[in-house]
């Protein structure tokens, strides 16, 4: 490939920025359609995708590794900061158990649809499937977080696929989620919901208290101190424990895995402090995390694609549909609506980005409560992902 246009680190950081950026400008501004089916989410990847194999911007890059090092487990950090399980629980009550059946799901999906086309998969497939674990049990972060814990570089074919099959999947699988509203009638009676379960949690959720207060720039240096800080203790800690091992000699835990798994400790610890009450935690995270995604497309080289992409997004397709059923086990088990099933797998699949959306579809009055179930699947996605990663390679 030849020379790119932009390489410095401040001109790719701003590239990406302004990929990011843009399509949210465009939500906002244009009201588009188009958008309710293909989020920004999809564009900040694909664009620099575009950018990175035409030369623009360069797709390997020191930018890269730096922000892979620090920003990422930072952004985690000040992510979990929003996670609040009691409130959670206090609201969505048997809602949480379909979540968690429906991550379930995932994590036995992951083998058996890994094991059915690992045939048409090169040998480090499952590390694919471990980050696409990642995305569809917390979201986004989550997948970067759990490519870094199995040794999966961004700019790798395996990847790219998880890339490509979360996307696909979300284009089929959301319009679902928001279309079980109409079957709520068959639904209930599947499931023998009770008559008063949507009046209670309603009126749990406008309870729910969200506002953290006008915001100020000391908050913004309290994030920035607190996610640099854990990162640095996390990447310290993890550089004096030794690597865990197979008989063979082969690494199952090595630091970045300790590194991911403290920062998801940490976090969620500091989510019981007074460090919770921080204004705009959820809104700079976020920023961060779109702006990986960019950092994501950037790093994929398509010059190596084959056929093969076929084989793993027919295994995301068998997987997710076992998501499904677990989920539809899980609410006739529970006796839960079909409003709180759906948010329950939006919060996994599509994390705090869809949550919202199929909430507000369905019923508007518990979109707080959908971000935080998705705050949820951030919380438990890195440990329980990476183990639905050893899964895959230890059976498929």
């Amino acid at each position: 490939m030849q020379d790119a246009w932009i390489t410095s680190s401040a001109g790719i950081i701003a590239a990406l920025a302004a990929v990011a950026s843009l399509f949210f400008l465009l939500e906002k501004k244009t009201a588009w359609k188009l958008f309710n089916y293909f989020p920004p989410l999809i564009f900040i990847y694909l664009i620099p995708v575009v950018l990175s194999n035409t030369s623009v911007i360069p797709n390997k890059a020191p930018v890269y590794d730096f922000m892979g090092a620090n920003i990422l487990p930072m952004f985690l950090v000040i992510m979990l900061l929003d996670v609040d399980l009691l409130a959670t629980i206090r609201v969505m009550g048997k809602g949480i158990f379909v979540m968690l059946l429906g991550t379930l799901g995932v994590v036995v999906g992951a083998p058996i649809a890994y094991m059915l086309v690992s045939h048409g998969l090169g040998p480090e497939a499952w590390k694919g499937f471990g980050a696409l674990a990642g995305s569809w049990i917390g979201g986004t972060g989550n997948m970067l977080a759990v490519g870094q814990m199995v040794g999966l570089d961004e700019s790798s074919l395996e990847f790219g696929y998880a890339v490509i099959a979360d996307n696909a999947v979300y284009l089929i699988w959301l319009p679902i989620m928001l279309g079980s509203k109409n079957f709520a009638g068959w639904f209930h009676k599947f499931t023998r919901v009770s008559s008063d379960r949507l009046e209670r949690m309603e009126a749990a959720a406008k309870e729910l208290t969200t506002d953290k207060g006008k915001v100020e720039m000391r908050h913004f240096l309290y994030l920035i101190f607190l996610g640099f800080a854990v990162t640095a203790l996390s990447t310290w800690i993890a550089g004096q424990l030794e690597p865990i091992r197979t008989a063979a000699g082969q690494i199952i835990v090595s630091a970045n895995t300790y590194k991911i798994l403290l920062v998801t400790v940490f976090g969620v610890t500091l989510s019981f402090t007074p460090a919770s009450k921080i204004p705009s935690s959820h809104a700079f995270s976020m920023a961060l995390i779109y702006l990986f995604v960019a950092r994501m497309g950037a790093k994929a080289d398509l010059s190596n694609i084959d056929v093969s992409v076929l084989w793993f997004l027919l295994g995301a397709f068998i997987w997710i549909f076992i998501h499904g059923f677990f989920l539809l086990v899980a609410a006739r088990l529970f006796r839960v609506d079909v409003h709180t099933a759906a948010i329950a797998s939006a919060a996994n699949i599509g994390g705090a980005a869809s949550a919202p959306i199929v909430a507000a579809y369905h019923k508007p009055a518990l979109v707080p409560v959908s971000i935080l179930m998705a705050l949820l699947g951030y919380a438990i996605g890195n440990p329980v992902a990476y183990g639905a990663a050893l899964l895959c390679r230890f059976f498929g």
